[in-house]
């Protein structure tokens, strides 16, 4: 059987499958003609598959070494099942059990409430949800603080730019503090990234948000003074007290973190002699998943409008995203330091520009395993992952921001930027264009993020 270093490096024609399907995330929803036919879960998955399936092809003929584990196979039926093993059952489905868990739990708890929305009160909300969004994920506490944040600013009139920070703060840059906070940490704690790892990043994470609520502020003051006194009389006295329902299920979302954060297949349980087997921390998550279902009332979910097609169109996406990536990961194993981006500004662009227009999460695995190639040994500023490999911690830094941060450029950077776009115009705000909405971020995130290559990563 041959090693992996013996088989040739895949030629990057091969990679065409994982552009392809990048291209069509980001493509298909804005082209009117295609928008609606791409709506459907159904079709996402379709040509998922079809494009997961022209990758196994090359392996089945090929041979598959897949070095973060050390398997090996050789051409043939063995080949396609090891790649199924090493991407859908170690990969897909940890990252997915994780997303369903929190997608589901949080879905079972709504905040509710309509409040006077002075400048103060909104920039708290935006606050809190830059905290939340780490502990329960950007999705989670998009979905928990959208509509209390509408309702509250129902009476005014200005809130576009209210919705935009959102986007900005609890949808992105709050979720950078745990690897549940975003996709892109979770695929680097899956790669063995130590799961409190990215607390280091409380200073670029404290940094951006600081500035961006003190800028909302500013500019929500400034829109506040231009609000008509009839809208400021409603918001004064239509007014409904904050209050959670559901609140069981945030024993059951901090159950989850506590599982996610101490059982791992690859390290021994909190220091002890014995290491779980694979997928007890995957049926943990979910047995709270069906804890929440079964102590949760059904009319809450109905009320918020819960459904699980927003989670259904991630798994249908990955589940391609994952098998066809394996190519371009194995060409950076092999040449990544050979690429030219060899400082931390240059990665975190590098991140940052493909994380805004094409998903974060893949575009964080393609130069992690980049930085990954060029780490050889232990050192000074080398961080030892759990799996046993090297990568610069400061090369590690400016991908988890880059991918994290910048997924805010666009509303097709994220996955919860259009769900709270979709959220907002629902509730009668006439959220801007694809194009009027980057007019916002490359004013703001922009100069943003030239101030953190500055004070961080030179």
């Amino acid at each position: 059987m041959p090693s992996p270093s013996s088989l040739a490096i895949p030629n990057p024609a091969w990679t065409a499958p994982f552009a392809a399907l990048l291209l069509a995330i980001a493509i298909l929803p804005l082209i009117p003609k295609t928008a609606h036919w791409w709506h459907q879960n159904r079709n996402k998955l379709l040509v998922a598959l079809v494009l997961g399936f022209i990758t196994l092809l090359h392996y089945h003929f090929r041979g598959f070494g897949f070095t973060h584990d050390q398997h090996t196979s050789e051409p043939g039926l063995a080949t396609t099942l090891a790649v199924l093993h090493a991407t859908i059952l170690r990969e897909f489905f940890p990252f997915m059990s994780l997303l369903f868990s929190l997608y589901v739990i949080a879905g079972g708890i709504r905040v509710r409430g309509d409040i006077p929305a002075h400048p103060l009160t909104n920039t708290t909300i935006l606050g809190i949800g830059g905290v939340m969004a780490s502990i329960v994920g950007t999705t989670g506490a998009s979905m928990l603080l959208i509509r209390p944040l509408l309702a509250t600013n129902s009476e005014r009139k200005r809130v576009v730019h209210t919705v935009v920070f959102f986007i900005f703060i609890v949808s992105n840059i709050g979720g950078s503090l745990l690897p549940i906070g975003d996709p892109p940490l979770l695929l680097g704690y899956l790669r063995g990234v130590p799961f409190l790892w990215t607390l280091t990043l409380w200073k670029e994470w404290a940094f951006c948000t600081g500035i961006l609520l003190a800028l909302y502020y500013v500019w929500d003051k400034f829109e506040y003074k231009k609000e008509t006194p009839r809208r400021i009389a409603l918001d004064e006295t239509r007014v409904e007290p904050i209050r959670i329902d559901g609140g069981k299920n945030v024993l059951w979302l901090l159950l989850v973190i506590l599982v996610t954060g101490t059982i791992s297949p690859i390290k021994p349980f909190l220091n002890t002699n014995w290491t779980p087997p694979f997928y007890l921390r995957e049926a943990l998550q979910l047995a709270f998943v069906g804890v929440s279902l079964l102590t949760t009332p059904k009319n809450l979910r109905k009320e918020t409008n819960f459904s699980y097609d927003a989670i259904v169109e991630v798994a249908c996406l990955f589940a391609g995203i994952f098998l066809c990536m394996q190519v371009p990961m194995e060409i950076l194993n092999a040449k990544g330091a050979s690429l030219g981006v060899d400082t931390p500004a240059k990665f975190f662009w590098a991140t940052g520009m493909l994380s805004s227009f094409l998903d974060n999460a893949p575009t964080y695995l393609v130069f992690f395993e980049t930085a990954n190639a060029m780490t050889h040994s232990a050192g000074p500023g080398i961080l030892q992952l759990v799996s046993g490999h090297y990568i610069r911690e400061d090369l590690l830094v400016a991908i988890s921001i880059g991918a994290v941060f910048m997924g805010a450029n666009t509303y097709i950077g994220n996955g919860p930027n259009f769900m709270v776009k979709s959220i907002a115009e629902s509730a009668g705000v006439k959220m801007p264009s694809f194009f009027g909405y980057m007019a916002y971020s490359v004013c703001i995130l922009i100069p943003l993020f030239g101030l953190v290559t500055f004070v961080f990563l030179r």
